[in-house]
């Protein structure tokens, strides 16, 4: 019995289109609430092999998102919709309104929270993604913990790309 050699052609010159388009309703993706932020997830890492993650946060009255920290591997995007956002980049503090872009790229510290008496909403981008869900579930569970274990969330945020730049004061929640 012989051998048949089959030869496969490609073409080097004309693209081929794919249909992975996906859309998102604003009630659509997984939503995690805990200590008046909540976080839904809208385009997941691995939708996109790693290379971004989108979030809507939307933050109390008088809530932390996050305290001062910074990133080595991913650059963060901000994008108020709703609302006021005080955001904290390298030595300064903006107050952010609806339609404020803040960029911030890795080893910047920054910081936000809502200071105002309005709920606030903003779209979250981290590029590449980093499996930030996994960052969010285990926010959720550590920060939905009485007493929360400073330990435990440390080496949560050292494990997906976070540093806080004061450890003594890192959790988002007053205890």
């Amino acid at each position: 019995m012989s051998k048949i050699n089959r030869m496969t052609t490609k073409n080097y010159f004309e693209d081929t289109l794919e249909d992975k388009g996906l859309i998102i309703k604003p009630e659509e993706g997984e939503k995690l609430t805990t200590n008046g932020m909540s976080i839904q997830f809208k385009v997941e890492s691995e939708l996109t092999k790693d290379q971004l993650g989108v979030y809507e946060i939307t933050l109390a009255p008088k809530t932390i998102g996050a305290k001062l920290h910074y990133h080595r591997f991913m650059d963060e995007t901000f994008i108020v919709t709703e609302g006021k956002v005080n955001i904290h980049v390298g030595m300064k503090e903006y107050e952010a309104e609806k339609g404020t872009v803040a960029h911030i790229p890795r080893f910047t510290p920054h910081a936000f929270r809502n200071d105002s008496n309005q709920e606030a909403k903003l779209i979250l981008l981290f590029n590449p993604g980093q499996r930030r869900e996994g960052f969010f579930h285990g926010l959720h569970e550590t920060l939905s913990e009485n007493p929360v274990d400073h330990n435990k969330f440390l080496k949560l945020y050292n494990k997906y790309d976070s540093f806080p730049v004061d450890v003594e004061n890192m959790v988002q929640i007053e205890q």
